[in-house]
């Protein structure tokens, strides 16, 4: 007869991806895990895998709780653009703000792991590719409402926009970096109008 787990998983991923975006996956060891989630080595082999497997489920946790919340704040009916100013000067404010100074989980994952891991490089890659794409379309949406000036092209300033936010979310770790990313966020903003 199975046993029945004596802990619930879905919190044991939870805590796990707060470890690991604390700390990142190097300096994270199975004794680290074992300690913070409560649940023995065995429990966590048998439940999520390896170290390995455990870190690629919480980076989609990661993804699946952000989503949902840059989405609905860039999909509201009417204008667009300040929606978009919002946002922005928001990751600026958190990354600022950030008293863990742990910036971004996908962005950490992609500057300790992505050169070397190909599966964390994919998950790094999906989180990117899916901002992109949000931003692309509420600009094609700024610009369809004739927010944009003529001749921006809404894809290009969805990079531009993409690079800053993970740029914003690296320097604000840095000790001074709170007013370098409120400056580079507002010159950014800039290019919109």
């Amino acid at each position: 007869m199975a046993r029945t787990k004596e802990f619930d998983p879905d919190a044991v991923l939870q805590s796990a991806l707060e470890l690991f975006w604390r700390r990142g996956y190097e300096a994270t060891s199975m004794a680290d895990l074992v300690e913070e989630l409560g649940i023995a080595r065995a429990s966590i082999y048998a439940t999520f895998g390896s170290k390995h497997e455990l870190f690629l489920r919480a980076l989609e946790r990661y993804g699946e709780q952000a989503d949902p919340v840059l989405l609905a704040e860039l999909s509201q009916p009417g204008p667009v653009l300040p929606a978009v100013r919002a946002l922005v000067r928001r990751f600026a404010a958190e990354s600022a703000e950030d008293g863990l100074k742990r910036g971004c989980f996908i962005t950490n994952t992609a500057v300790e792991l992505a050169a070397h891991d190909p599966s964390a490089a994919r998950r790094v890659e999906a989180g990117l590719g899916h901002l992109e794409t949000v931003l692309t379309a509420a600009l094609v949406r700024a610009e369809a409402q004739g927010e944009l000036p003529a001749g921006r092209d809404p894809r290009a300033l969805a990079r531009m926009l993409l690079v800053l936010l993970q740029g914003v979310r690296v320097l604000g770790r840095t000790a001074d970096g709170a007013s370098r990313v409120r400056d580079a966020a507002e010159q950014a903003l800039v290019l919109l109008d």
